[in-house]
């Protein structure tokens, strides 16, 4: 059906506001990113702004050479791939159940898990659990705290609903037991909703900050983001020994904040487009029922 013209108008609009919208999010990190690659010359002459001038990398090399970052980066790994696989199973199997209308008391039980998601435990009650199950120091304590966010469970069960009926009576009469529904017939129809979520979950663990400072003291256990923001606080990066007289020189401390800001940024920029596809169309089929 064609537009009318009020219709055309509201649509510029929105294009409008939402490309200007955009724009405030993108061309501040395409800012680092020219900062990170830059000369220092002109770095502290001002004169860079979205794109790279006297393309240099030394930042780069100062940023792993001072900070410890490979070994932060590997613990970012480690959390995600871990914490998402364990959220995204209790998610599941929390979901599943909730979605099935002959489950005895299902009402309740969302409300309970509902009534969670608007009243925590709160900070201190939390970390007093944790620290009397010994899970200081543990990356359980990351891993149990977010096992399972309520609104992505809800959107979970959502999705689950609407799938027909009718793909779930054919299965049945060809003899799945509940098992075996869930494996081969619902949880591949659920691949973009699954997508979607694994992606929330694995923003979330990849970005952990808070809790990472509050249940993680070991320095060697620290993850990139904690390494980063510590880093960013810092104005003495590089007068480190491990730096030549001539680097130091050649970088200057913005320089190496860029790099940091960079490299925490990117592993989630590289993962998303693979995603992409998946992900409204997960995020608008799950919302549909409530």
């Amino acid at each position: 059906m064609k537009a009318t013209k009020g219709e055309r108008i509201f649509y510029a609009v929105n294009y409008v506001m939402l490309g200007a919208i955009a724009l405030t999010c993108i061309l501040p990190f395409i800012h680092i990113i020219a900062l990170s690659m830059s000369e220092r010359s002109a770095v502290d002459s001002g004169h860079v702004f979205f794109w790279p001038v006297g393309l240099d990398f030394t930042a780069y090399k100062v940023f792993f050479l001072t900070t410890p970052a490979f070994s932060a980066f590997k613990n970012s790994i480690i959390i995600t791939l871990v914490g998402v696989a364990l959220s995204m199973a209790g998610t599941v199997l929390a979901a599943y159940p909730l979605s099935r209308s002959y489950l005895i008391g299902r009402r309740k039980f969302v409300l309970a898990m509902v009534f969670t998601m608007l009243f925590s435990g709160g900070l201190i009650p939390t970390y007093l659990v944790v620290k009397n199950l010994s899970l200081i120091d543990s990356y359980w304590s990351l891993w149990l705290t977010g096992f399972i966010s309520t609104y992505n469970m809800l959107l979970m069960k959502s999705y689950f609903e609407n799938i027909p009926h009718e793909v779930e009576e054919a299965a049945r009469i060809d003899g799945c037991s509940d098992v075996s529904l869930l494996i081969r017939i619902i949880l591949p129809l659920s691949l973009p909703m699954l997508a979607t979520l694994a992606l929330f979950y694995g923003i979330n663990y990849w970005n952990a900050f808070m809790s990472v400072l509050m249940y993680i003291n070991k320095s060697d256990m620290q993850n990139l983001t904690v390494i980063v923001q510590a880093m960013l606080q810092k104005n003495d990066i590089l007068n480190s020994p491990s730096l030549a007289p001539e680097e130091q020189l050649m970088v200057a401390t913005e320089m190496v904040k860029s790099v940091g800001v960079v490299v925490m940024v990117v592993p989630m920029l590289v993962v998303y487009p693979f995603l992409q596809k998946y992900f409204v169309k997960g995020v608008m089929l799950g919302s549909v029922k409530g």
